[in-house]
């Protein structure tokens, strides 16, 4: 029996990246799933239990950053949200520690790069409590 896809929810509210990450992502073995608001995102991690959410921290009614402490309350223990910005890496770690996210990657990373990487972090196993020390998420 195949293994099933990781499932990636992305949520960015420019329409084009999210477009790109999809076929991307898709092109390598993710079943992959977005979202163009912050509002509504933990029905959607309920209903789709996926793998990874990817997040882009700028929104103009609430920012990504806070959406993953309430979207980890209703995502499966297994769930991995990873901060996705264009924003410098320190303003992203401290966003990330912040939030408790799991990890943060920075929008220059897409494609093969960026599978490599989800790819990579569903193999290591995630703390039993959150992050409090996420780094940028390696291959």
């Amino acid at each position: 029996m195949a293994e099933a896809k990781p499932r990636v929810l992305v949520v960015d509210d420019d329409p084009d990246l999210l477009d790109l990450v999809q076929r991307s992502l898709s092109a390598y073995g993710f079943d992959v799933q977005t979202h163009t608001s912050a509002l509504g995102v933990s029905n959607i991690v309920r209903a789709s239990e996926p793998d990874f959410v990817l997040i882009d921290v700028n929104f103009p009614a609430l920012k990504g950053d806070k959406v993953v402490g309430l979207a980890r309350q209703y995502a499966p223990p297994g769930t991995r949200f990873i901060l996705y910005s264009a924003s410098d890496e320190a303003k992203l770690r401290s966003l990330a520690i912040a939030s408790g996210a799991d990890g943060y990657i920075s929008k220059s990373v897409q494609g093969a790069e960026l599978a490599q990487k989800l790819h990579a972090m569903r193999l290591k196993p995630r703390p039993a409590s959150p992050n409090r020390n996420p780094s940028p998420v390696e291959s």
